[in-house]
């Protein structure tokens, strides 16, 4: 049974509101774990061999080779990755190639560093990357159907973002360039999923008539059901796709994979649960207007 997706909208603002609102705090008061594609520094990932404790990797590298270690994170297959807030010099890295070879010997050192004007550099065109796929979408969409639907559109997809951000700043997970590639990709989906919601709507418009809110309401509710089906298989079709890059990929990925999948589905609410009833309620309004004589 189909059942009135519209008429709750207010429901769906208030949730998304809230979500939002957790979002930007958690943001402000846990912060970002940038990266060392953001912050500079250097990265060491090597293999253990065996189980460990994060905190006695930590404590041996900074009391043995004197570097002060920002973070140690286990990765799968007994592997651990190192932090270290500056770019160490090239006799450093030799002295930790060493030493780690010495006391594990299947370690295989694998050291990348990043000087800080690089890191401001990615970091600032990260930012350029999001701004302008963003006012790309608002005038592709203002283009093809109103600015009603592109700025619904567009507030839509910014709160996916919101959300695997937040999901990523609360449970510390490191924000690099691939967080980047993911969060581009998500937000190419989600406005993928909100155009064929919307281009629905569009040809509706011309067979419904559309002179009161209620029937303004019953063309979108009808639009958002007879594109139901596609969202639902196009996300899910993504979903597991991503979902056994998650699993069976290595640790470079995971994060790009976990970010997909969050995206993904809160994308697919957003689209079906926001963007359209958003134009609604703005377009409802306008009918509410008395026409000018």
């Amino acid at each position: 049974m189909k059942f009135d997706i519209v008429k709750n909208r207010k429901w769906y603002f208030g949730f998304s509101v809230l979500i939002s609102i957790i979002g930007i705090i958690l943001m402000l008061t846990m912060g970002l774990n940038l990266g060392t594609d953001f912050k500079a520094g250097s990265r060491v990932q090597f293999t253990v061999g065996q189980a460990f404790d994060p905190a006695d990797i930590e404590k041996a590298i900074e009391t043995d080779l004197k570097l002060d270690v920002a973070a140690v994170q286990a990765i799968e297959n007994n592997g651990a990755v190192v932090r270290i807030d500056k770019k160490i010099t090239a006799d450093e890295e030799a002295s930790v190639n060493k030493y780690l070879t010495e006391k594990y010997p299947n370690a295989m050192p694998q050291i990348s560093s990043v000087d800080p004007v690089v890191a401001r550099e990615l970091a600032e065109k990260a930012i350029y990357a999001i701004i302008l796929a963003s006012v790309g979408i608002i005038l592709y969409m203002a283009f093809r159907f109103e600015y009603k639907f592109a700025i619904s559109g567009v507030i839509s997809m910014l709160q996916v973002v919101l959300v695997v951000v937040s999901i990523f700043a609360l449970f510390r997970f490191e924000i690099d360039i691939t967080f980047i590639a993911a969060v581009l990709t998500i937000v190419g989906y989600s406005i993928h999923d909100t155009i064929v919601i919307f281009d629905r709507i569009r040809e509706n418009l011309k067979h419904y008539k559309v002179k009161t809110t209620a029937d303004l309401e019953q063309l979108v509710n009808d639009s958002v059901w007879q594109t139901m089906t596609r969202s639902i298989n196009t996300v899910l079709t993504v979903v597991f796709s991503a979902g056994a890059l998650y699993l069976f990929g290595g640790s470079p990925i995971k994060h790009f994979s976990l970010a997909l999948v969050i995206g993904l589905v809160t994308g697919a609410y957003s689209s079906i649960f926001i963007a359209a009833q958003l134009w609604v309620s703005w377009k409802s309004r306008e009918l509410k207007k008395p026409k000018s004589a």
